[in-house]
């Protein structure tokens, strides 16, 4: 490497030489237009190499995020009896969306297709090498196909929280499965992918979601309190106390969640430049403010914070930036981060409590409940200052992206968005449970249900306290 810094000075060197070095013979000349030719691809190089270092850190951090992160997480938060299937339900997808990603996941989400669909070209990733791509021009294409592989593989694995301790491993596998080819990879490839019906530029209705607001949380949250309402309730629920078993997993896993969220949502930038700078900064500031919010509001509505409000707040903020996180200032992360901390606490004990449903682990009440205020708030504080998502117009001059801006109509856009998205997500999840409930079944027998899923469906156990 250091050679390679040496060979960049000595060429830059010889392009800012001395001004009787360009006073020359013509003979000279090709060869230092060839220096400089040489100067501009290293540079480039520089660039792609940066590009894709901070690429592949991001993928990481997605991942960290489903395994230890959400496992951790959910695990932490459902009865000791549970815990194993919890957590084996995030690695499960870690495995199993991976391998349909590369038969076809990707080329449906990012595939040349219609507005609603990508097409087959890149099955079994026939065709994506390590060459950039339309969609990241200075980094491969396999770095882009695997950073995106990291959120179709989150995405179903937030869904598992509504279900949480009653259904069967098999059902939850091949429905989940089902769901990241029907439902996740269409919706990605309307939202992000070229020609899609929601894509900012150029799509039908052009919705702004940076990181995924719509295509991970607003999915996930709604197809969540859809498969809970088709499950029904946990025995005993909800007369039966049903306590976190471990707030300490549950603390480490929130926390892992927070770091992740920095290549969930700066990586998204696809680069290492301004954009991914003030991603990284909209994350933070939401997350400290809507644990904050959230905190505030329990200690009026209990008489005591607790570190579950704490850390349910800080994922609620996370939720709500990540479709504003590219678009929106410091300033204004805040005040969404501020807003969602109140908001989900509502849906999570007033709303629930009010009809009663069984989202064991709040999936919708904060990633549905959360992605969808995200959405619409992203249409409000979007400023072209930060990132000119419409282009420009004749003049130069940056386009009004939201409300701030003084473009009133993107609160349509978005709100178009996220009625496609609940919409897609509600119907797909319907059929695609009815589907498995009537092949292999949903729901594990009351007997399985009492032992625990550990024992019952994976025939071990997270605790022995006889060892």
């Amino acid at each position: 490497m250091h050679r390679n810094v040496f060979r960049l000075l000595l060429i830059a060197a010889a392009v800012s030489g001395p001004a009787h070095a360009l006073s020359q013979s013509t003979a000279s000349a090709p060869a230092t237009q060839a220096q400089i030719e040489a100067l501009q691809q290293a540079v480039k190089n520089a660039q792609s190499a940066g590009d894709n270092a901070w690429m592949l850190v991001s993928a990481a951090l997605v991942l960290l995020m489903t395994g230890p992160g959400l496992a951790l997480f959910y695990g932490g938060l459902v009865r000791r009896k549970n815990i194993l299937s919890t957590m084996m339900q995030s690695f499960a997808m870690m495995g199993l969306v991976t391998i349909l990603w590369a038969i076809a996941g990707y080329s449906l989400a990012f595939g040349e297709g219609n507005a609603f669909v990508g097409g087959l070209q890149h099955m079994f990733l026939r065709g994506v090498g390590l060459g950039p791509s339309a969609y990241a021009p200075t980094i491969p294409e396999q770095t882009y196909m695997v950073y995106q592989l990291m959120f179709a593989i989150i995405t179903p694995a937030l869904i598992t929280g509504a279900f949480a301790e009653r259904m069967k491993f098999s059902a939850m596998a091949l429905f989940l499965s089902l769901w990241s080819l029907f439902v996740y990879s269409p919706m990605a490839h309307m939202v992000w992918g070229i020609g899609g019906l929601l894509h900012a530029n150029g799509g039908r209705i052009p919705s702004l979601d940076f990181a995924g607001g719509t295509v991970v949380h607003v999915t996930s949250g709604v197809s969540a309190l859809v498969t809970a309402l088709y499950l029904g309730k946990r025995i005993g629920y909800p007369k039966t106390a049903m306590p976190p078993h471990s707030m300490v997993l549950s603390f480490v896993g929130a926390c892992l969640l927070w770091v992740g969220w920095f290549g969930f949502n700066a990586g998204s930038a696809l680069s290492a430049g301004p954009l991914a700078t003030s991603a990284f900064v909209n994350t933070h500031f939401a997350a400290a403010a809507a644990a904050l919010g959230w905190t505030i509001a329990e200690w009026i509505h209990n008489g005591k914070p607790t570190a579950l409000g704490a850390i349910s707040g800080a994922v609620a903020g996370l939720v709500a930036i990540t479709p504003a996180s590219g678009f929106v200032q410091p300033m204004s992360a805040l005040a969404i981060g501020l807003i969602a901390g109140f908001f989900c606490f509502f849906m999570v004990f007033m709303v629930k409590s009010r009809f009663g449903y069984d989202d064991s682990l709040d999936a919708f009440g904060v990633h549905g409940a959360g992605g969808t205020l995200g959405a619409i708030l992203t249409g409000f504080f979007a400023v072209s200052a930060i990132n000119a998502a419409f282009g420009n117009d004749a003049s130069g001059k940056p386009l009004p992206t939201g409300v701030l801006d003084g473009h009133w109509g993107q609160l349509l856009n978005q709100a178009a968005g996220v009625a496609v998205a609940w919409t897609i997500s509600a119907i797909g999840t319907l059929v695609l449970l009815f589907i498995v409930d009537k092949t292999v079944g949903l729901r594990v027998s009351p007997e399985d249900e009492n032992a625990g899923l550990d024992l019952s469906q994976h025939g071990e156990e997270g605790y022995d306290f006889n060892n």
